[in-house]
């Protein structure tokens, strides 16, 4: 399997079988405590769905899951000093990853034969892809909750493919350990303390402020967001397993506006947003948000702005 996910642009891959999921119960617990906030795709009828991956595709024995790298050479916001640009997320500085992994998605369910039922799942699809990922051995979640690999580090983007083979699993596949040890730099180094070990709440997440939240943003964390305008990476930024994390040479995911200048930001027409940005997933943050998260990092660098309605 890994050698055809390879063949398919996949950095790691393997399989589990499929079941209900074990980590369901503990999903339900992290949404009823509110830490989902107003992402109600999270929290709907699709919350059921995730309890386990038979309810995509009644057929599915098995899950394949996959990860690509989007690391790049260019330097981590924790690095990067230049108080007239502003930041946006590592993994949205190229073409919008959804695209770029059902490609490769499709290309390895081909290559499995054409006798199975299958059903291609990126991150909008409701399941837990980082529990399947950590049992078909790709990494661990990490206490800033993302999937980490020993070899390669975290930034990955994640994919599955259910399908109805049965595929043959090693006898010493599964999940890794856990090597967080008693670190906990991502938990220390968060603006907003909205992490603490293996759980985030996402109503005090900088990403999820810029990216999914409608509205006004509190006015307490403002300041906290920095230059932040669309995501946030510092968790992965100062987490050790990135240290060396190793440099993607897909030119998918090559930056298009590398920390752009906030004035420019600003002076952004709607249609002009719409085209410096398209197939880019920083369109998610639609103009209005973007707009908010812009005047409130011109105004934490001084540059006189005050926040847009709304911020």
């Amino acid at each position: 399997m890994r050698g055809l996910a390879h063949q398919c642009g996949f950095e790691l891959a393997g399989v589990a079988e499929v079941a209900a999921s074990p980590d369901y119960p503990y999903y339900t617990s992290w949404i009823d405590r509110g830490f989902a906030g107003a992402m109600r795709y999270l929290t709907d009828h699709r919350a059921a769905a995730r309890s386990d991956p038979r309810n995509l595709l009644p057929s599915a024995r098995s899950v394949v899951c996959v990860a690509k790298l989007y690391n790049t050479p260019m330097p981590y916001s924790t690095e990067f000093t230049a108080d007239d640009c502003a930041w946006i997320s590592r993994y949205a500085w190229g073409d919008d990853y959804h695209d770029v992994l059902r490609r490769g998605l499709e290309q390895l369910a081909s290559l499995l034969g054409p006798d199975h039922e299958y059903r291609v799942c990126v991150d909008t699809a409701p399941l837990l892809e980082r529990s399947w990922a950590r049992a078909a051995g790709l990494g661990w979640i990490g206490k800033n909750t993302c999937l980490i690999n020993q070899q390669i580090g975290s930034w990955l983007f994640l994919g599955e493919l259910l399908t109805s083979l049965e595929i043959e699993i090693s006898p010493d596949a599964g999940p890794p350990p856990d090597r967080c040890g008693t670190c906990t730099r991502c938990i220390d180094a968060c603006p907003t303390q909205a992490l603490t070990s293996y759980e985030i709440d996402a109503t005090r997440c900088i990403s999820y402020f810029t990216i999914e939240l409608r509205g006004p943003i509190p006015e307490e964390f403002h300041s906290a967001m920095g230059a932040h305008i669309f995501g946030c990476d510092i968790c992965q930024n100062v987490c050790p397993w990135n240290r060396a994390a190793p440099v993607t040479a897909d030119p998918a995911f090559a930056p298009r506006h590398f920390a752009p200048p906030l004035a420019r930001m600003a002076a952004l027409t709607e249609e002009q947003f719409r085209e410096m940005f398209r197939d880019t997933p920083v369109t998610r943050a639609r103009f209005a948000g973007f707009q908010r998260n812009v005047a409130i990092a011109m105004a934490n660098r001084g540059a006189g702005s005050q926040p847009a309605a709304g911020a």
